[in-house]
């Protein structure tokens, strides 16, 4: 190969690996519990947007959260863990109304979110995300592979 293809080669790598990495990097939409009609009240424990959240792995900046509901019935209120527990929705950090509401997180941690319709959040329409680090993500990933579990003696000798 002369040195013109060499550059052309060269080149061609560096702009697919450019594009390789902005595709990684920027950020993804997830649609809260995966569907367009989720931010309701669950009929029941198993249809929790908490179960949803609990499959997922967030990375700060990687991705936004993304609410679809009907405006004239409901919103979405950030709130402490406090306010979430107690479905206190007096002094929300944030309330957001749109019925198309995107939400990126910025740091790592637990974000709180609780429906601002009455008597929603008693009867089950909150969700926990939990926002990891890549540091924290690493940890997380490391931790969850089982280490191999060692033969029985019997067995390795045929016994």
């Amino acid at each position: 190969m002369d040195l013109a293809g060499n550059v052309l080669s060269s080149s061609l790598v560096a702009v697919l690996f450019f594009f390789l990495l902005l595709s990684f990097s920027e950020a993804r939409d997830h649609l809260v519990g995966g569907k367009t009609d989720s931010w309701k009240i669950p009929s029941s424990e198993s249809d929790s947007l908490n179960r949803w959240a609990e499959k997922s792995r967030f990375l700060i900046g990687e991705y936004s959260l993304v609410w679809k509901y009907n405006v004239k019935a409901d919103s979405v209120l950030k709130v402490s863990k406090r306010d979430y527990v107690t479905c206190n929705s007096s002094s929300p950090i944030a309330v957001h109304n749109d019925g198309n509401t995107k939400i990126e997180q910025t740091h790592s941690g637990d974000y709180y979110f609780i429906s601002g319709a009455k008597w929603h959040c008693e009867q089950g329409q909150k969700l926990i995300v939990v926002t990891l680090s890549e540091k924290n993500m690493r940890r997380f990933m490391g931790a969850t592979a089982p280490s191999p579990a060692m033969a029985p003696e019997a067995d390795l000798h045929g016994r």
